[in-house]
């Protein structure tokens, strides 16, 4: 008797896990039957191989899954003029509006009061209202694996790295990125330079430059949307690591790994969300466990023994035993930043970060 309960309760489960599963696919077919408008607003080129196209891609993988309509807005600068192409996106009928940079916030804030009944996601952003999220992924996970893969190619120990703005965002991916190079090699040094821009070929250009010119440097790595530093490395011979894209095969004498993003990982549940009636105005900061970032896969190029050691930490922080920024942690100055036991936590990470960790030098210091 006991055998045939359990197999009678077992067939009850399957048939109410099964009536679930066909009720929410019809709720989902019910509000995806209707064609809904997305406008998406881009500070670059949706076919830049880099931060643009990352968006674009995942976007067009959630377009197919959700019965979306995208208008796009490319090169949009980053002051009030931003405004404009909201409002011409929402005159389209668009009734999800997203912008894909930090510069956008203070505009974007003010289109969403306007107009309460459309939603808002502001990528890297950090305020929230009704209608407005902010979204963005734990990168700096993946900056740190990558940093172990710098720390054991380097022959120098001196690592260069473009980076854009000093903000929070910024600092956060250059502070993980050294903590895993050091890591594995505690004689390594990391240089950043700045460009000052996000997608300026030139600026960021000149930045790699500085770093050949001034340092002896043999890896480069980079956080900025212009692919002018994997255009160098791959130019004078050094190693690279990029940053949003899987750009291997365009650099395939150079190329080591990167930094990536698979958008439609959030972009699909959380438009659905929309559709449902179920938005939640929050900030969103997705990590490895959600799969919105990643780790490009890693070319021939790397040394030996290098991918055991990146596998080995990236299950690290999938068990959710280990994190990047776990104390004990000192700045440049040997101040303990973050104690033995510790923590940074996300409010002093997404809002604080505006120092740096053992290892990191500044504007050609040696």
């Amino acid at each position: 008797m006991k055998k045939i309960g359990s197999i009678a309760g077992g067939i009850l489960v399957i048939i109410i896990v099964g009536i679930f599963f066909i009720s929410g696919q019809k709720r989902n077919t019910e509000v995806t039957e209707k064609q809904t408008k997305v406008g998406v607003i881009l500070n670059g080129s949706s076919q830049d191989s880099s931060w643009g196209q990352s968006h674009y891609e995942g976007m067009e993988k959630s377009a197919e899954q959700l019965n979306l309509k995208v208008y796009y807005r490319e090169d949009v600068p980053e002051d009030e003029s931003c405004m404009e192409s909201m409002e011409e996106l929402i005159g389209e009928g668009c009734e999800i509006i997203i912008c894909d940079s930090f510069g956008y916030g203070e505009w974007e804030l003010a289109v969403a009061k306007i107009h309460p009944e459309v939603y808002f996601f502001h990528a890297a952003g950090i305020e929230t209202s009704d209608n407005l999220s902010a979204y963005f992924g734990r990168i700096y996970q993946m900056r740190y694996l990558s940093g172990i893969v710098a720390g054991l190619q380097t022959e120098t120990n001196k690592i260069g790295y473009v980076a854009a703005f000093p903000i929070s965002e910024v600092n956060r991916g250059i502070n993980a990125f050294t903590l895993g190079v050091r890591s594995v090699n505690p004689e390594a040094l990391v240089y950043v330079e700045w460009s000052n821009s996000w997608t300026e070929d030139e600026a960021n250009e000149k930045a790699a430059e500085k770093l050949l010119e001034t340092q002896s440097i043999d890896v480069l790595a980079m956080h900025t949307n212009s692919l002018a530093p994997l255009e160098l490395a791959e130019e004078k011979g050094i190693w690279s690591i990029g940053y949003n894209w899987d750009n291997s095969q365009d650099y395939p004498n150079s190329f080591l790994t990167a930094p990536v993003w698979n958008w439609e990982n959030f972009y699909e549940p959380r438009i659905l969300e929309c559709l449902q009636g179920k938005f939640k105005g929050v900030n969103y900061w997705e990590g490895i466990e959600t799969k919105v970032v990643a780790l490009a896969p890693l070319t021939d190029q790397v040394k030996e023994g290098i991918p055991e050691k990146v596998e080995e930490q990236q299950k690290e922080l999938e068990s959710g035993a280990f994190d990047v920024f776990y104390g004990p942690i000192s700045d440049r100055d040997g101040t303990l930043r973050v104690a033995l036991g510790e923590n940074m936590s996300d409010e002093a990470m997404l809002n604080e970060f505006d120092w740096y960790v053992e290892g990191v030098r500044l504007n050609g210091e040696e």
